[in-house]
């Protein structure tokens, strides 16, 4: 009879397990009629292209005026550009260029920036969104498109910034209807007298780019910032930024130029026209 207690033990074990695999079982029965959540689809881009590569030779020529005179081996670091520091080259890379003239500096410099949303109810897109909104507005001009989702810890745009977007035009046509000023020092013709046409040579028609705004036909949103010289300084420095976004991708291009006398005002309808054409081509390899 001693063998009774050992079997009534067994018994009560099973009958135990039998009870817990029982509630397991109710216990998913019980979730299987709740919702489920499906996450964000990924972004487009999972890689980026190689920054130093991503401008042709050809087009590298035609931005850097004078680079194409130097000898062999100071032309190919020229062209070979400065690649950027960056710890994450999954998410961001770039590279700079730079040519010295006997009549002027150029610069360039391109940034390619991988949005990735770790919120599964946020598309990687509407992240890059969210990344190139806060770009435009830093740019001090808005855009029609609804911004993504906020980031954690972002502040409410207060109202009192709409009056800070005044006199910037979304079409060069809205800035003629407006009389926006020009954003050069010296954009009035009225006050200095002279003939501000526009045509190439004339006096004072360098400085007469057209001013920041939103582009139109660049990836899924754009905006150039024009920033020619800042009052009061001597140097004739000019710089154009133009950036847009491409599904997850954000990518900037910075041009500019710099004079060799202080009496020569660089042109800024070319940089602009030269630093759009570029980012059209950077935009139309990363679709291929």
């Amino acid at each position: 009879m001693a063998y009774v207690p050992g079997v009534a033990l067994l018994a009560a074990l099973v009958v135990g397990c039998s009870a817990g695999a029982d509630g397991n079982a109710n216990g998913a029965d019980s979730k299987a009629g709740s919702p489920t959540v499906s996450p964000a689809p990924p972004g487009k881009y999972l890689t980026l292209p190689a920054p130093c590569r991503a401008v042709p030779r050809s087009t590298l020529k035609d931005l850097l005026p004078g680079a194409a005179e130097l000898p062999g081996d100071q032309q190919d670091k020229v062209f070979r550009g400065s690649a950027a520091v960056t710890y994450d080259t999954d998410r961001k890379v770039g590279c700079s260029w730079k040519s010295d003239a006997p009549s002027a500096t150029r610069s360039l410099s391109i940034d390619f920036e991988r949005v990735v949303s770790y919120d599964p109810a946020v598309s990687d897109d509407d992240r890059a969104d969210t990344v190139y909104a806060k770009k435009e507005k830093a740019a001090g001009l808005s855009s029609s498109a609804t911004p993504g989702p906020p980031e954690e810890g972002d502040k409410k745009v207060e109202e009192s910034e709409g009056s800070e977007q005044t006199g910037k035009a979304k079409d060069p046509a809205d800035a003629d209807a407006t009389g926006s000023a020009d954003p050069s020092p010296s954009g009035s013709s009225s006050e200095s007298g002279q003939d501000t046409d526009g045509t190439p040579g004339s006096s004072g028609s360098p400085e007469e780019a057209l001013p920041s705004r939103i582009l139109d036909n660049l990836g899924d949103a754009a905006f150039l910032q024009d920033l020619p010289k800042k009052a009061g300084s001597t140097a004739q420095h000019h710089t154009v930024s133009v950036v847009f976004r491409t599904s997850n991708v954000v990518v900037t291009v910075r041009y500019a130029e710099q004079p060799a006398l202080i009496t020569q005002v660089p042109d800024g309808r070319e940089l602009q026209e030269k630093a759009q054409a570029l980012a059209r081509k950077l935009a139309e390899a990363l679709s291929e």
